[in-house]
C-alpha cells in the first residue's frame, strides 16, 4: 500500500508529464534503479493497485505490457 507522501510524490510527477502512455518507473524516478528487484515489483504493485483504486486521476492502465513493463496513459487534467 502506497501511503499520502508517496502518492503525492507521485502525483507532482505525473502532472508535469504530457498526456500519453508511460511505464511506472518513468514516473517514479532516477532511484528506480537503485531499487531491489522485490521492492521493484512490491512497489510496481502498489502503484497498479492504487491507479486501479482511482488515487490517481487522470491516469488509466492500459491492460497492456510493453518493453517489459505494463504500460500505463496519463490523460492529462
Amino acid at each position: 500500500m502506497m501511503d499520502d507522501e508517496e502518492i503525492n510524490r507521485l502525483r507532482k510527477r505525473i502532472v508535469r508529464r504530457a498526456p500519453g502512455p508511460f511505464h511506472f518507473p518513468d514516473v517514479y524516478g532516477p532511484d528506480w534503479d537503485q531499487l531491489y528487484i522485490g521492492d521493484k515489483v512490491r512497489k510496481g504493485r502498489n502503484f497498479l493497485e492504487a491507479v486501479r483504486a482511482g488515487k490517481f486521476p487522470g491516469v488509466e492502465d492500459t491492460g497492456e505490457k510493453h518493453d517489459g513493463g505494463r504500460v500505463y496513459r496519463w490523460c492529462g487534467e
